[in-house]
């Protein structure tokens, strides 16, 4: 099963590419990070990032998206950003027909380290380790996108994974007098 993992931001919205079987459990194949120019306007910012997710998803042919549910800390500002870019990420998904999964940071922490409370530094470390990986992936983006496709893999084998669906979706509508 080939999946894609997604930490969405705007500013810096990373990737990964896992593989999972049954027997060897998961590898990378992909990762990285898609960045936006800070200092151009936001509706820019979303379309460059529209068609880097459309180049990501066309090169690597992911079977299911997994993508980090978003987290409200105390920067609102922030959190609508990121918003913003979760909503293309999950819009590319569909048009691609590939099924979207979300998982909040609590549940990939648990489900890599058993505590869900993990810091970022044993996060990546347990990325590095259930990928057999030298190093720890970098950035930190990537490293976050490849392990939420590790947390749907293990779900997926479970059979404990909640697609996300639209639900009534009902198409345009106009009203006229």
């Amino acid at each position: 099963m080939r999946i894609l993992g997604i930490d969405p931001g705007i500013g810096i919205c990373g990737f990964g590419l896992v593989e999972t079987d049954a027997r060897q459990g998961a590898r990378a194949l992909d990762y990285g990070a898609v960045t936006t120019m800070v200092d151009a306007p936001m509706p820019a910012r979303l379309k460059e990032l529209y068609d880097s997710l459309v180049q990501v998803f066309e090169e690597t042919k992911p079977e299911m998206v997994a993508v980090e549910k978003l987290f409200f800390s105390k920067n609102v500002t922030t959190g609508i950003a990121v918003a913003e870019a979760r909503g293309i990420v999950l819009l590319v998904a569909e048009q691609k027909e590939v099924p979207a999964y979300e998982y909040s940071p609590n549940e990939i922490k648990k489900c890599l380290t058993g505590y869900g409370a993990a810091t970022k530094t044993q996060i990546e470390e347990m990325v590095r380790v259930h990928l057999g990986l030298k190093q720890k992936p970098k950035p930190d983006d990537a490293a976050d996108a490849l392990a939420v496709a590790i947390t749907c893999g293990f779900l997926y084998k479970q059979g404990q994974n909640q697609e996300y669906k639209f639900s009534n979706s009902r198409g345009l509508k106009r009203l006229t007098k």
